[in-house]
């Protein structure tokens, strides 16, 4: 038998079990990776999502935290070890696409390309966040704070989820007003959270993990960074209302390895598009005043290429840095 003859032969075996295996498609549980520490919005949104598509794939759903490396510990698994079988997720953050940027820009060669290492399954919810303080704290709104590091250069430490993340808004927010201010990485909103309320840092720039505390006066948001105010903070303005053009929405969804087949790609998609707009799921956005940004797999890919595009000029723009 000639090798052309075999090849084709061993191809035309293989493809009635490569169907068989889709057609069965979950046959055992997955695993999401969500790349931060557990209890902040993410994390949270992330366990309720996958909870209710758990129902609709027929299999449990095992989510796994990867706190680290500005939230692309996930996407470097995906991309370095994982099988294209549909098995194997992960919450895709702004990070997975600002991290290789960065270090391309310091000749350093990045763990993965988010523009070939990846399927994108599909876009669900973005962040509410912004800028909160202690209740006794000095400042009750945001022009009062940014006066005070106006006045006070470099003096004002703040807290971010992690290194590249919040940040960079802040960042921008910095150079468009020129003045300055320090910002403090942790890992994942939780600790964050937790050196604003011990005095260890003066404000958190965080998404909306802070919410319940927000609620409860533990602490105070100054001002958000989203398109519109947030519903349960009707009092509490936007960059935008305030004089200064920044939104940082950050929407995120769900990847797979390259090369994960089509058919898998939707089956995931559909199951995860009821759990994005199911009561249960809701009802969580709603607790963190998370918008729903829902693409499906088509429009998510083109628009992971913009967003890629955009965090590429970002990087450039402000010299952003690994590691912060």
């Amino acid at each position: 038998m000639t090798l052309p003859r075999r090849v084709t032969l061993l191809a035309a075996l293989a493809a009635p079990s490569l169907a068989l295996a889709q057609s069965r498609f979950p046959s055992r549980a997955l695993r999401v990776f969500v790349p931060w520490t557990p209890g902040g919005a993410t994390d949270l949104q992330m366990r309720a999502v996958c909870e209710v598509a758990s129902r609709h794939l027929g299999q449990s759903i095992v989510v796994e935290n990867k706190p680290g490396a500005s939230g692309t510990l996930g996407a470097q698994i995906l991309a370095r070890e994982a099988r294209p079988d549909g098995y194997t997720l992960s919450q895709m953050p702004n990070g997975v696409f600002r991290m290789p940027a960065m270090m391309r820009a310091q000749n350093m060669t990045p763990p993965f390309d988010p523009m070939t290492d990846f399927t994108w399954i599909l876009r669900m919810v973005g962040y509410m966040g912004g800028v909160v303080v202690r209740p006794d704290a000095p400042w009750r709104s945001m022009p009062e704070l940014i006066s005070h590091a106006r006045a006070n250069p470099g003096t004002l430490f703040y807290g971010t989820p992690g290194a590249n993340t919040t940040d960079v808004t802040m960042t921008r927010l910095a150079q468009l007003l020129d003045i300055q201010w320090t910002a403090v990485p942790f890992r994942g909103a939780a600790p964050n959270l937790q050196a604003l309320l011990g005095g260890q840092i003066d404000f958190s720039a965080e998404t909306s993990a802070w919410a319940d505390m927000a609620l409860e006066g533990r602490v105070r948001p100054l001002a958000l960074w989203m398109a519109s105010r947030a519903a349960r903070f009707p009092d509490v303005p936007t960059f935008r209302e305030l004089g200064h053009d920044i939104v940082s929405e950050s929407a995120y969804g769900l990847a797979a390895p390259r090369g994960t087949p089509p058919a898998i790609v939707k089956i995931l998609h559909d199951a995860f598009k009821l759990a994005v707009h199911d009561p249960q799921h809701l009802a969580v956005l709603a607790r963190f005043d998370m918008p729903v940004r829902y693409l499906d797999s088509e429009a998510y890919a083109d628009d992971v290429r913009q967003v890629n595009a955009q965090e590429i000029a970002t990087v450039e723009a402000l010299g952003l840095r690994p590691g912060g």
